[in-house]
């Protein structure tokens, strides 16, 4: 049985789609990322690299001699599906309020500790960068070894292979850097906003506080961490993308095969 896998859709990513519903950023900015704009990431030197994996296939795509098999890219798919079920469940552990089983542990307020002192964002900032390390580092494996599958097969997939391993190795810096900056600051601005209208309520009712009930059902910590575990997950899926548009061109060429 062939493995479900979600769609490839650069543009309207979940990540996009949550973080506006969050009004961490405007729903217009994610408009469609156009090769202008592509062009802004790349300098000369890594324009002559892209033109020659695009035409430099000759030498890889002789020595791929062999059509896809149909099997082949249900076994890709399959490791996918693996690999992206291992990373959401390692999110869900380590977001859960015990976090057993995990060793990257959700930052939990001490019922002891003064309110000002517990509410700071840095071990959130720290916890999520620990789990996009997680992520980097078993997506990186899995895409370089989905494309050397491909670069064993046929001419066309053996070409792909090629242009993909020169994309990845001139965007992976760039794309790390905006992920590790951009989302935690913006999950920042969530964690104060929260936090914010915590203390209103709190003003209102006249009521002391408590941060050992902050992660408790309804506490404000409680929905930022729900919050963090779904843009996490969105994440996953966003850095996913490349690899999942291999698997994608594998089971086409397959099918073209037949």
């Amino acid at each position: 049985m062939s493995q479900a896998l979600p769609r490839t859709d650069f543009n309207g990513s979940g990540l996009i789609r949550l973080l506006a519903g969050l009004s961490l950023v405007d729903s217009a900015g994610s408009r469609q990322f156009s090769a202008e704009e592509l062009g802004r990431w790349l300098d000369v030197a890594d324009a002559i690299t892209l033109h020659a994996a695009h035409g430099a296939g000759a030498p890889i795509v002789r020595a791929a001699r062999h059509s896809p098999q149909p099997g082949s890219g249900a076994a890709a798919a399959g490791e996918f599906a693996r690999v992206r079920a291992t990373l959401v469940e390692l999110i869900v552990v380590s977001c859960s309020p015990d976090g057993s089983g995990s060793r990257i542990r959700l930052p939990l307020p001490r019922a002891a500790v003064e309110p000002e002192d517990a509410a700071t964002y840095g071990p959130y900032r720290r916890f999520h960068l620990a789990l996009q390390s997680e992520m980097e580092t078993a997506i990186r494996a899995l895409r370089g070894g989905i494309r050397r599958a491909l670069a064993d097969s046929s001419a066309r997939l053996a070409r792909l292979a090629a242009l993909d391993e020169a994309i990845e190795r001139i965007l992976a810096a760039r794309e790390r850097q905006l992920l590790a900056t951009t989302l935690p600051a913006l999950l920042e601005k969530r964690f104060q906003h929260l936090l914010a209208a915590h203390r209103q309520a709190l003003s209102d009712s006249g009521q002391g506080d408590e941060p050992g009930q902050w992660m408790q059902p309804g506490g404000w910590l409680a929905a930022f961490r729900d919050e963090l575990r779904a843009l996490l997950i969105a994440e996953l899926d966003l850095r996913l993308q490349p690899t999942l548009g291999l698997v994608e061109a594998w089971r086409n060429e397959a099918g073209r095969q037949r």
